[in-house]
């Protein structure tokens, strides 16, 4: 039995993204494995300590002046909820000693740092994204370069780094001049027992969205790095070859907006349609009744979005970047095409519609590698092993600590163009 402390921005029921999701899946799936799990994270309300199933999870509020999340205002926004952890972990420590400290992403820095002197035990940290990926090698601003130099201080200072594919791997060990060796690549997972499939569902969805079809999906915020508008780009193409084809896109975020204007202004809009967010039976109901969901995303650390596809039984297309690259495994489980590339996006799904036999053998492989690979239970022993590797860096070296770099000035780019 492993004390397991996590320090999560996010947790269910208040979550922002896959980050959350992940991290709820990971620490039941660890408790169910016998260990004692406790979740420090941030609640809009219902402040104070809950106990289900072996998890316990703790939850605060952030402090100091209220302020919007996201744009410039996020380092001060963090600041304030790492300000309520600390004191929770001052708390904590009164009553507490985890064998391992597992903090996410670089939200987590300053609270991670503190819990690791507080505690005196090893840190393992999961770096699910960078600054610098999400802007496709640049550090475009000074709110970047703050964030940016987070990741590097967290980084730096934990006793083992968990990237979530071999891409991301490369990606930390060369923006934070981390060893191959302090850094583990530990898969994301999915449950297939939470994505059943009401068939009803589907054939609703069939019915409302497809029309004449065929009826092409893509799911999940709507930023820039996702890649909404290479969909776009190549739904003219696309309708050459399927006159009666539908384009459905289903998520928030900032970029809504102008996805929905450049449909307009490139008349696709006819057969392109934004729903936002959906319940969780509804997208389900879409995604399964699909004939290819797209993923044309810019920069993907892992791409769980294609993998709760293939746990529907949905072909997928993927972008050639980060994990989803890995999960399609040479066109093995998804076709892929060059990141940005409109053209090898229409042509991936235009074969994905036409080769039936192909389409039917790839969704197969892609239900068994489910099962065999990205099952939480082999994900979260993957992650013991990583808490033993720590143990075993802490009892050498202590509490990691090295000197910040010089940072170049904003507009810089830090990763290679074909990285």
């Amino acid at each position: 039995m492993v004390r397991i402390l996590h320090l999560s921005w996010e947790y269910p029921p208040l979550v922002y993204g896959g980050l959350g999701r992940h991290v709820a899946a990971l620490t039941r799936a660890q408790a169910d494995a016998g260990n004692e799990v406790t979740v420090l994270t941030q609640t809009e309300k219902d402040v104070g300590v809950a106990e289900s199933d072996g998890i316990r999870v703790i939850r605060v509020q952030r402090q100091g002046p209220k302020l919007t999340f996201g744009g410039d205002d996020i380092p001060r926004w963090v600041d304030g909820l790492e300000a309520a952890l600390i004191e929770a972990t001052e708390e904590l420590a009164d009553h507490y000693q985890p064998d391992v400290i597992h903090a996410h992403d670089w939200m987590m820095t300053k609270s991670a740092r503190f819990a690791r002197q507080v505690f005196h035990c090893p840190l393992v940290v999961t770096i699910h994204a960078t600054e610098v990926g999400r802007h496709q090698g640049w550090l475009p601003n000074e709110v970047s370069g703050e964030l940016n130099s987070r990741e590097w201080i967290l980084s730096n200072s934990a006793n083992r780094v968990i990237a979530c594919s071999a891409a991301m791997k490369r990606e930390i060990g060369h923006l934070f001049d981390l060893p191959d060796n302090q850094i583990d690549v530990v898969p994301n997972g999915i449950d297939l027992s939470t994505w059943q499939l009401d068939p009803a569902d589907r054939e609703a969805a069939r019915k409302k969205y497809a029309n004449t079809g065929p009826l092409i999906v893509q799911t999940g915020r709507l930023e820039w790095e996702k890649g909404v508008d290479i969909l776009l780009a190549a739904v003219p193409q696309l309708r050459v070859h399927f006159p009666g084809l539908r384009v459905v896109i289903a998520g928030r975020g900032t970029m809504a907006g102008d996805f929905r204007l450049r449909a307009t202004e490139a008349e696709i809009d006819d057969c392109v349609e934004f729903l936002g967010w959906m319940p969780d039976n509804e997208l389900r109901g879409l995604i399964a009744a699909a004939d290819a969901v797209v993923v044309p995303s810019r920069y993907e650390p892992f791409g769980l979005v294609a993998l709760e596809a293939a746990a529907l039984g949905s072909p997928v297309v993927v972008s050639e970047t980060g994990g989803l690259g890995e999960i399609a495994d040479e066109g093995r489980v998804a076709l892929t095409f060059a990141a940005g590339d409109e053209v090898g996006l229409a042509a991936a799904v235009r074969s994905t519609i036409e080769d039936k036999k192909g389409t039917k053998q790839r969704i197969a492989n892609a239900r068994e590698r489910l099962v065999g690979k990205y099952g939480w239970d082999r994900v979260a022993e993957l992650t013991s092993e990583v808490y033993q590797a720590a143990a075993i860096d802490y009892d050498e070296y202590g509490d990691r600590e090295r000197a910040e770099p010089e940072w170049p000035t904003p507009g810089t780019r830090l990763l290679p163009e074909k990285f």
